[in-house]
């Protein structure tokens, strides 16, 4: 089944984004922003569809502070989101990436969905800068427009609802990515990781600018041409909070990684999640389903 197209026209002329980080989870309310205000109600932001996008990295602040920020601008110069408005599908079974933390890195960035146009940004807790406490070894980012929705308990893996945020992916590729950079991918397996009772999706994908994508098409070949990749991204996921004292990680799906059609398939379903939630979310006539 085909993937839902979304093009919203907004009747603003500022793109605004939908915010939903936080403190919901699935019987909450939504914080979110509206013309830029952040209002508290079960209603969403426009959002427009760049299906070309030509867009350019503005960073705000300097790196690893409080006040970092990674923006997307337009051709008119203009922010726009990189969750909302950068398309998922290219056609042919390539996905636009975007690298929120660049692989050998260890600053934990991430899409700030509780934020106008959902900039890149680096995580905190209790107020403090988050780190891994060791780099992460491939590029890590998301798929624009997904959701994994918090109302949904997904029953092929332990009835675990979704986290509340775009689907990860892990890109396997020898280049190390930069922040904000959008890399066009093939999936080629996941993995179904469950933090603390919630799914969290972890995509392996590789880049089409990779010396080996013609080689890697699916799981079997990850593991003939990146021999032990899939395990190593298994582990370091599964163990990355223990230093901190907290439990490890686990996986659904029988502890392994799937095959692509069945990323295919997360991908599928978590970006129809996301087209419904804007539909429901965007006033009468200002939003067009194709």
């Amino acid at each position: 089944m085909a993937a839902t197209r979304v093009i919203a026209r907004v009747a603003s002329t500022t793109t605004t984004s939908l915010l939903f980080k936080g403190p919901f989870r699935r019987s909450q309310s939504l914080n979110l922003c509206f013309n830029n205000k952040l209002v508290s109600k079960k209603r969403l932001c426009t959002c427009s569809a760049l299906y070309k996008p030509e867009v350019q990295i503005k960073e705000e602040g300097q790196p690893e502070t409080l006040d970092y920020r990674v923006f997307f601008i337009d051709n008119a110069g203009k922010k726009v989101s990189p969750w909302h408005d950068i398309p998922l599908h290219l056609g042919d079974g390539v996905f636009n990436f975007i690298v929120e933390i660049p692989k050998e890195s260890s600053a934990k960035m991430e899409i700030a969905t509780d934020e106008p146009f959902t900039p890149i940004k680096q995580d905190t807790k209790k107020g403090k800068l988050r780190y891994y406490p060791y780099n992460i070894n491939w590029n890590y980012g998301l798929l624009p427009q997904t959701w994994e929705d918090p109302s949904f308990a997904n029953h092929e893996v332990e009835g675990a609802f979704g986290d509340n945020d775009p689907v990860d992916v892990v890109e396997i590729g020898e280049s190390r990515g930069k922040i904000g950079q959008i890399l066009k991918v093939k999936p080629i397996a996941a993995l179904a990781m469950i933090d603390e009772g919630e799914l969290d999706w972890k995509i392996v994908a590789i880049s089409l600018d990779d010396p080996r994508a013609s080689l890697v098409n699916d799981v079997d070949d990850c593991e003939k041409h990146f021999p032990g990749t899939l395990t190593a991204i298994r582990d370091w996921f599964r163990d990355y909070k223990i230093p901190d004292g907290k439990p490890a990680n686990k996986f659904g799906l029988g502890n392994k990684a799937a095959n692509k059609d069945y990323a295919l398939k997360v991908i599928t379903e978590t970006n129809e999640s996301w087209a419904k939630l804007v539909k429901r979310s965007i006033p009468a006539g200002e939003l067009s389903l194709v």
